[in-house]
């Protein structure tokens, strides 16, 4: 059938639905327009975030450069405050001692011995004094000591005792000594002072006996020092 034979029914029909499909194409085409500018819109969000990790990135990279900026200067500024205090100290006259001391404080060794043994060191050099403790520990001599104390065997031996104990002691003393004296740049010392005292002794277990306790305080001079002392 051709469109002259239609009846006016049917040709009303068809205009209707000529214009339905045109209706429905405007419709998608609305719809995919709408669509577009989603899209455009989601990318320029996410486009946004971006941007500013960019900028944060920026922003952080100044930061690190002002730092590093801030740091050298002061690395500078202490390099210039070193500089001077080296000066300082060159011009500083360095003042020579002319004595080394040792304080042994407390020590767990008997008063009575250490007397002993500060009598036998004294006006001796800090190396003959190290060298006779030593042969004290050998039992090849022994230090003198007064009162009832019965002789020793021995060629020139008189009456003594071996205080192991305290002399390991006094051997770590007169170790600092020697220390002290080279430190302080002394030649020849001799051991001048050897002073023990009692110190406070503290109670043992229940309070039955009580613990021995020593201050030891023990100085050395030049050679040089102690004649022209003696000249005085």
């Amino acid at each position: 059938m051709t469109e002259k034979n239609y009846n006016p029914e049917q040709k009303s029909m068809k205009t209707m639905q000529k214009q339905r499909k045109a209706d429905g194409k405007q419709e998608v085409s609305h719809l995919s327009a709408k669509v577009e500018q989603l899209q455009k819109i989601e990318l320029a969000e996410v486009k946004k975030p971006e941007e500013k990790i960019e900028d944060k990135k920026e922003e952080t990279k100044v930061e690190e450069k002002k730092e590093s900026i801030v740091k050298e200067k002061k690395q500078e500024e202490n390099k210039k405050t070193d500089v001077k205090e080296e000066k300082k100290q060159k011009t500083k006259p360095k003042i020579k001692k002319n004595e080394a001391i040792v304080n042994g404080i407390s020590l767990p060794i008997s008063t009575k011995d250490s007397v002993a043994i500060c009598r036998f060191i004294k006006k001796k050099t800090i190396a003959k004094a190290i060298a006779d403790l030593e042969e004290v520990l050998k039992f090849k001599k022994a230090i003198p000591m007064k009162g009832e104390i019965p002789h020793r065997k021995g060629k020139g031996i008189m009456a003594g005792r071996y205080p192991i104990y305290a002399v390991q002691h006094f051997i770590k003393l007169l170790k600092n000594l020697q220390a002290n004296s080279n430190v302080n740049e002394l030649d020849e010392p001799i051991i001048v002072e050897a002073i023990p005292n009692r110190a406070s002794l503290p109670y043992g277990r229940f309070g039955s006996i009580r613990r021995k306790r020593t201050h030891v305080r023990i100085k050395a001079k030049e050679r040089k020092i102690i004649q022209k002392e003696k000249k005085k």
